[in-house]
């Protein structure tokens, strides 16, 4: 047997494992601050929709987005002025299988979706809109955002009626004429038929867990993008949703 072709001792068999998993830690590393920068990066500024809701006497309005995990698009809206509540859930598909073991699966046609109620007297749907285009959520990734794969993590809005449809459908069409993103958006507009809300532990996942890898690499430089970009619209004091069973 050649000396080089002897077992390696205890302590080298150590030292290598000991360099291996080095080395891989050094990888995860590497990898997890790239994708922190990535979230990190400045989103993209846009116009205000050209289109928008016309003035109303009412009080309260609801407007149902999707934008991937729903708990960093239900995190932004709670920090933007005139929005009241903001619930997590599921829209797209059935009553049956609007629950997150299912839905996670990809088959049910539902996405993570929030619901967003809101005083149009201070913000209106077009400006939802743009904060959702523009910080939310990145717009031209087709079913995913971030770490995130599936139909369920799709980009969508459920209009509520046919003022929504229009702004929403105007306002996409205004953004890709101007070129306003990298690439086309593939936001899907469809009527709102339910909203389904998530089970209570999904709700102000943000606020309550934002020192989880995932909220601080993914969801918390969405609300300082906010801040910076929406002074006029941030509020600091988010509205948290209370009153659904855990």
């Amino acid at each position: 047997m050649n000396i080089s072709d002897r077992p390696a001792g205890k302590a080298t068999r150590m030292r290598r494992a000991v360099m291996f998993a080095s080395a891989a830690l050094c990888a995860a590393a590497l990898l997890f601050s790239q994708r922190a920068a990535l979230s990190s990066e400045a989103p993209v500024a846009i116009a205000p929709p050209a289109v928008d809701e016309p003035a109303s006497g009412a009080h309260t309005q609801t407007a149902v987005l999707a934008g991937g995990c729903f708990w960093g698009v239900q995190g932004v809206f709670q920090h933007v002025r005139g929005v009241t509540r903001v619930v997590s859930g599921y829209s797209g598909g059935e009553p049956g299988t609007a629950n997150y073991d299912t839905v996670s699966g990809g088959r049910t046609g539902h996405a993570e979706s929030v619901q967003i109620t809101y005083d149009p007297g201070q913000i209106t749907y077009g400006r939802l809109l743009q904060v959702y285009f523009s910080v939310a959520h990145d717009p031209t990734e087709l079913n995913r955002q971030g770490p995130d794969h599936g139909t369920q993590y799709r980009s969508a809005i459920f209009a509520a009626n046919a003022t929504q449809m229009r702004v929403a459908q105007s306002y996409i069409a205004q953004l890709d004429k101007s070129r306003a993103f990298p690439a086309p958006i593939v936001t899907k507009t469809d009527s709102l038929k339910a909203f389904y809300p998530a089970e209570g532990y999904h709700q102000n996942y943000l606020t309550l867990h934002p020192d989880s890898p995932y909220i601080a690499t993914y969801d918390l430089p969405k609300i300082e993008n906010l801040k910076r970009m929406f002074p006029d619209l941030y509020r600091e004091k988010p509205v948290l949703v209370t009153g659904l069973a855990q």
